[in-house]
């Protein structure tokens, strides 16, 4: 039970920087009128950018396969993200073209976070 409360902080945590990282992102869209292209690939960062940080911090505080523990924090990261979608959404129609890059993004981010701790 103690490991779960754990990483639920630690994905809140990613939350948290994924939030302040889009409201930075959002409020250079109002100012700099940037282009869809360019706010899709912030918006990757920012996966990237909230999965690595919590998976780094999640290797910091396991002692034994790091890696995997980062690996667990962006597919949870993902999953997440996948029911927030299906919920706003109500169709699996953006999952499918996007969902596979973005799976590999966040888990691979939070798996290399875990690695470098």
């Amino acid at each position: 039970m103690e490991k779960a409360v754990s990483i639920l902080k630690k994905l809140l945590f990613a939350y948290i920087v994924t939030a302040v990282l889009l409201m930075i992102l959002s409020f250079a869209l109002y100012k700099m009128q940037l282009q869809e292209g360019t706010v899709r690939i912030g918006i990757v960062v920012i996966y990237a950018v909230s999965c690595f940080l919590a998976g780094f911090i999640t290797g910091k505080t396991e002692v034994k396969r790091q890696f995997l523990w980062g690996l667990l924090i962006g597919v949870l990261y993902f999953v997440v993200l996948l029911i927030i979608t299906l919920l706003v959404k109500h169709s699996v129609q953006d999952i499918l073209g996007k969902g596979l890059t973005t799976f590999l993004v966040c888990a691979g981010s939070g798996m290399l976070g875990g690695m470098l701790s």
